[in-house]
């Protein structure tokens, strides 16, 4: 079914071959620097979660509302966009790249293998493609690869020659010199690292520690009654202000046993003589502890651009409604991942095919764009000055119509 994707495997590289007179003069420099990606951010005084993309990925998609809802958000919005494949002569209803890609392997269909594509590279900025080949080279099966497993083997020219899979003790290691390259590594930019991407989770990891104590506070608050704490102020005899050890040790036992948590919410508290109950009310900065909240989770809806609304969170006035939200959502965030992912997708499986196709979201099937879709494409046919090669041109079809 595929035979269309056999080509004759390249010669191999060494790995410790010379350079190309092409390859980069400064990549032998940096052949060396692999990140870590481990350290932790920032001086004493705060504990912030580590940079690592296990321990961010727990602390802002698996312990964070905000995180995990924006993720899921951007993927699926991304993942359920129709894709189209062109070339410079005609766009195809049926292509073998679009058999591979609605069926990549037989635990997954599209939607899921891009859905799971883009969530790994919001959670590290870094995404893995595999590629299962037959015999003679023909892609039979894609699968997406986790990226808190895989590491960058650079070669002498600092260009991946490899890349090592590590699961517990075992380690599996893609050549990258041998033909076409079995591994598609989609990063996003990072100023400060050669060989990995930036996610916005990593960038966000300050507004999500701050969040997540928040709601840490939150719960230890219902834990105790619901009501900031108070104070029991010991009078005895002759003012005498001091417990015996084992006259404190009961109280403290009966406080812990019978009036906090939720469960003993309300329940009205006996005191002996000598004991005063004197309540505690909440403090400036406890009335100001929710609107912190919200401010972090705006700003982690930032880092993954995610217009608050969408989440929920109150106070976002970016937006005159919904559906310019929305629409902003699509055209800010949505569409530029899907078609630098797909563009990506396209360059590496032409390392297996002849010729080049283009494989793109279909714009006009986005349902979110349907309005400024339907002006563009009434604009461009009232252009009576263009002709029509030029108006295929600006609506994105290829500029020759097919047959002509």
């Amino acid at each position: 079914m595929f035979d269309f994707l056999r080509k004759a495997r390249a010669p191999e590289i060494s790995a410790t071959a010379g350079p190309e007179a092409k390859a980069s003069a400064v990549g032998p420099l940096t052949a060396g620097r692999i990140s870590t990606r481990t350290e932790a951010f920032g001086g004493a005084g705060a504990a912030w979660t580590a940079r690592d993309g296990v321990s961010l990925a727990r602390a802002g998609f698996l312990g964070n509302p905000v995180g995990f809802r924006a993720v899921r958000l951007i993927s699926e919005a991304a993942s359920a966009l129709p894709l189209i494949v062109q070339d410079c002569e005609r766009r195809y209803e049926t292509h073998p790249v679009l058999d591979l890609l609605s069926r990549p392997n037989p635990a997954q269909g599209r939607a899921e293998l891009f859905e799971a594509l883009y969530a790994q590279l919001l959670l590290s900025g870094n995404a893995y493609l595999e590629a299962v080949t037959d015999a003679v080279g023909a892609v039979r099966e894609l699968h997406v690869l986790r990226s808190d497993r895989m590491h960058v083997v650079p070669g002498p020219d600092g260009w991946p020659v490899a890349y090592d899979y590590t699961v517990g003790a075992a380690k599996h290691r893609f050549h990258m010199s041998e033909g076409a390259a079995p591994i598609c590594h989609i990063r996003s930019f990072h100023p400060q690292d050669d060989h990995y991407g930036l996610s916005p989770l990593e960038a966000a990891r300050r507004a999500v520690d701050v969040h997540n104590a928040a709601s840490n506070w939150s719960k230890a608050l219902l834990d105790n009654a619901a009501r900031p704490s108070g104070a029991i102020i010991y009078r005895g005899d002759a003012g005498q202000g001091s417990m015996s050890p084992t006259q404190f040790e009961r109280l403290q036992a009966e406080m812990e046993a019978h009036h906090t948590g939720a469960r003993n919410a309300g329940r009205p508290m006996l005191l002996e003589g000598g004991l005063d109950w004197k309540p505690m009310g909440f403090s400036p900065s406890d009335m100001e502890f929710q609107k912190t909240k919200e401010a972090a989770a705006r700003e982690i809806a930032t880092a993954f651009g995610v217009p608050p609304m969408l989440l929920g969170i109150p106070g976002d006035a970016t937006y005159a409604n919904y559906q310019e939200a929305n629409r902003g959502f699509y055209r800010l965030t949505v569409l530029p991942m899907a078609m630098r992912v797909s563009a990506s997708v396209a360059h590496w499986l032409s390392g297996f095919i002849p010729g080049v196709v283009e494989v793109k979201p279909d714009l006009d099937q986005v349902p979110a764009l349907a309005l400024e879709r339907e002006q563009q494409w009434r604009r461009v046919g009232e252009a009576s000055f263009l002709s029509d090669a030029e108006k295929r041109v600006l609506l994105g079809l290829p500029p020759h119509v097919e047959g002509a």
